[in-house]
């Protein structure tokens, strides 16, 4: 098998693809793509191929390496636009799942199952579908009418989408759904709750968590509710605190609404930043400054009451342990101020716990994480499935869809 398509966690036969795209087979192309990828265009888009396909690509013995990424993305794009995507439901089953979740890994899966002929119903908290990508990625960088057409194709085959509906409350809850009649539910809710930075400050009026402010600054308005339909404020002077895509793509949105200066503070050094390093290249070619090996420890109000200033430490990283992690160290003394009128934290994220807690015998571990087989989806509660971020945490788009896919095969067994 190929070095890059080892280092493709969808397994596309990308060596094929490249040469069909080579022979102008474009469609042909996309093809190759989909059959293991639910969602190659937007893979193409926003996966960090510098660490995958591209990272282990042959030719970079020798120089650069093929953009897969970018051929990914333009020949199903280009498909989707000459020919179109049709999704085939297979013959009916009559058999109910319910899907909690409309990302990555909830879309995926529902292409499985409605392609094997079952009913197929997804809930979410959001009024429309798509998850982190409606709703968290901006639209420079992930055009949200190809979302739209995503959903129409599924919503063709036949899935149905309830939205505004939170599992886990006593109106609904995992119990509710198998009393429904689903015969399995998948649970694709994703880590969707901001990890705070437990600093003084931090409830100042100016500092926004990382998720609210892409979801004010860059979806679609007519989907969210009122109070969300306004831009964030930003003042000349912004600091993003963290250093992962959420915080490139708040850093890059931050300079659209106005930004003169955007800083992006980082405790780890920039060989070990995780994300999209062609993404931080496009956000430094904006302006956007990136600090390394530094933490804030305390934001700072002005006489006004606002964010004025943001103390931090400078941080050397520490040695590895015994599991080979490294953990940032503060150096004593090493204490200074930047001026900031606008901050956003984007330090990670965690599961939403609801779900869990409201579903019985489901095991989870640290951070709320749901305990599930890797291959299989299965997880300690017969008849429940699971996948995506909220067993991994934050992860890749390609990694959800992975998910997806094989629990909706795994259902689809189950089911018989």
């Amino acid at each position: 098998m190929a070095a890059c398509r080892r280092a493709c966690p969808a397994g596309s036969d990308i060596p094929q693809a490249l040469f069909l795209i080579e022979k102008g087979k474009f469609i042909e192309a996309a093809g190759i793509f989909r059959k293991t990828n639910f969602l190659p265009e937007i893979c193409g888009r926003v996966c960090p191929q510098e660490r995958l396909c591209e990272g282990a690509c042959v030719l970079k013995k020798i120089g650069d390496p093929v953009l897969i990424g970018v051929l990914e993305s333009f020949a199903c794009e280009y498909e989707r636009r000459e020919k179109g995507v049709e999704i085939q439901p297979g013959d009916l089953t009559g058999r109910k799942v319910a899907i909690v979740g409309a990302g990555p890994s909830g879309l995926a899966c529902a292409d499985v199952l409605i392609r094997m002929g079952h009913w197929v119903t997804i809930y979410d908290t959001r009024s429309y579908p798509g998850g982190a990508l409606t709703y968290g990625f901006p639209n420079f960088k992930l055009p949200h009418a190809l979302i739209s057409d995503i959903w129409n194709g599924l919503k063709q085959a036949g899935v149905t989408f309830v939205g505004n509906t939170l599992v886990g409350k006593k109106k609904k809850t995992v119990n509710d759904l198998f009393e429904e009649g689903y015969e399995a539910v998948f649970l694709g809710v994703g880590s969707g709750i901001d990890a705070p930075l437990e600093i003084s400050g931090e409830d100042l009026p100016s500092v926004y968590k990382a998720t609210e402010f892409l979801i004010r600054a860059n979806a679609d308005k007519t989907h969210l509710p009122p109070r969300m339909r306004v831009n964030p404020e930003v003042g000349k002077r912004v600091v993003v605190i963290g250093g992962g895509d959420p915080a490139t793509d708040c850093a890059r949105t931050a300079l659209r609404l106005g930004a003169k200066e955007v800083t992006c503070l980082y405790r780890y050094t920039e060989h070990e930043i995780p994300g999209r390093a062609r993404d931080r290249i496009l956000a430094i070619e904006e302006g956007v400054k990136f600090e390394y090996l530094c933490q804030p420890v305390r934001l700072i109000p002005g006489p006004d009451g606002d964010l004025a200033w943001i103390d931090c430490v400078k941080i050397m990283v520490g040695e590895p342990d015994e599991e080979g992690q490294r953990y940032p160290e503060i150096i004593e003394g090493s204490n200074f101020i930047i001026d900031a009128d606008t901050a956003i934290v984007a330090m990670g994220y965690y599961p939403d716990p609801i779900v869990t807690a409201t579903t019985p015998g489901l095991k989870t571990q640290k951070w709320g994480m749901i305990v599930a087989d890797r291959e299989t989806g299965a997880t300690s509660r017969f008849g429940v499935f699971t996948g995506g971020d909220v067993v991994t945490g934050p992860d890749m788009v390609v990694t959800a869809v992975v998910a997806g896919r094989k629990a909706g095969y795994t259902i689809d067994a189950y089911l018989g």
